[in-house]
């Protein structure tokens, strides 16, 4: 049978041949929680009587949403989850070690692996070839006990990239485009498999940004094949060894398609409150802005701080905007520092943050002001997202988030660049 990338990996996975549609319990390589899903997953996985973790060291606890912990309770979540990783020998990722997303790329997550997160941004590692996936606590903490887990095959949407960028425009482009086309449940628990003759130009680390927010569609996965770029990321990371070559069969069944031309793909932004309720950047033109934050698990990699830093470099912020910037991990910030990425930033106006979520989830590090407006990297901007309801988040790419913070308002990259 010819298989998507979704049959393919789960057909290998649990050694049958599956086809969308069936239902499957298959063997899991890497089950994680964060510090806001952790606590409950934990709970439920001690009350269901568990004794030991199936695999102690692909079970990971990370602490990333908020570290450093900005009030009483979640600091004493975080002591409770140190506990059950000494506990139980699962592995443990401290304050400051990053964005959990962006660790599984960089250490853990393979090609044809099925990974399951209590996070739904778990969707991420499909930019290496995983069947990646977020789920409930209590599901999670199954797979914590059993090291497996029932999953029903998802039909997929084939996503066919033709063409090539213009200047300013990227990964981030592309998928805010597509769930604008869609619409927010427009992939509801199907596969997004990307491919196309412009899929092997895309680089690992615009793959991550894509499949990060296919969730956002309501996907199951975001999907890329794992080919030469994969296994030029994994050797990057000190992984090669990890890579294997894996794609989706030339016959295989999708139950629709859908094209994006790179060649006429503009800097694209979703208005409040919704992911879906997309425009052109140039359209956006005069809003002005309180804020713009760029980082966490969807654009806070190195690239990123470098198109951050290359757009900033001898300029200066708008005084009226705050600039705030979180590396997604250790590495990541450490690489930027030895660049002299940071510096050029710090010399810019803009405030760097630790390896976290940061203002994403509006715990700390950013919470906006009543009516203020906030220019993110993020892949979500419903209402109270950043903490608090009576302010106002857009979401673009690096690049228009950068030109936008020296304008103090939503601008079009393509001025400054082209300029």
């Amino acid at each position: 049978m010819n298989k998507t990338l979704a049959e393919k990996i789960l057909s290998q996975k649990t050694a049958q041949d599956v086809k969308a549609g069936d239902i499957i319990v298959s063997p899991v390589d890497l089950v994680f929680v964060q510090d806001t899903t952790g606590p409950l997953t934990v709970r439920e996985f001690l009350s269901s009587g568990f004794k030991k973790l199936a695999n102690p060291p692909r079970t990971v606890l990370f602490l990333d949403h908020a570290a450093p912990s900005p009030q009483r309770q979640l600091s004493t979540d975080h002591i409770f989850l140190r506990k059950f990783a000494a506990d139980y020998g699962a592995v443990f990722s401290d304050v400051g070690e990053g964005v959990c997303h962006q660790l599984v790329a960089e250490r853990y997550a393979c090609p044809g692996d099925v990974i399951v997160g209590a996070d739904s941004h778990t969707v991420t590692a499909g930019g290496l070839g995983a069947f990646a996936t977020g789920m409930g606590s209590s599901d999670v903490a199954v797979v914590m006990g059993l090291g497996k887990t029932w999953l029903r095959v998802p039909e997929t949407f084939l996503i066919n990239l033709s063409g090539v960028f213009q200047p300013g425009v990227s990964g981030k482009d592309i998928i805010l485009h597509l769930i604008g086309l869609i619409g927010a449940d427009g992939a509801t628990y199907k596969a997004l498999e990307f491919g196309g003759e412009a899929t092997s130009r895309l680089p690992v680390t615009e793959r991550l940004t894509i499949s990060n927010m296919a969730v956002e569609a309501g996907a199951k996965v975001g999907l890329f094949p794992s080919d030469r770029l994969t296994q030029e990321y994994l050797r990057s990371v000190n992984r090669e060894s990890d890579f294997s070559p894996l794609a989706a069969d030339a016959a295989a069944s999708y139950e629709r398609f859908i094209s994006i031309n790179l060649n006429t793909l503009e800097p694209t932004v979703s208005k409040p409150h919704t992911v879906d309720n997309t425009t052109t950047a140039r359209s956006l033109r005069g809003i002005k802005l309180d804020q713009v934050f760029i980082g966490t698990c969807t654009n806070g990699r190195l690239e990123d701080i470098k198109i951050t830093a290359s757009i900033l470099k001898g300029k200066k912020r708008n005084p009226g905007t705050r600039l705030l910037i979180a590396p997604a991990s250790p590495n990541v910030l450490k690489a930027a520092i030895a660049m002299g990425y940071i510096t050029d930033l710090l010399e810019a106006g803009a405030t760097i943050l630790p390896p976290g979520c940061a203002a994403c989830l509006g715990v700390h590090q950013g919470v906006l002001g009543d009516g203020e407006v906030c220019l993110s990297t993020a892949n979500r901007n419903f209402k109270g997202r950043m903490g608090n309801p009576d302010a106002f988040v857009y979401l673009s790419s690096t690049a228009t988030a950068a030109v936008s913070a020296i304008c103090g308002e939503i601008t079009d990259p393509r001025e400054v660049l082209s300029a």
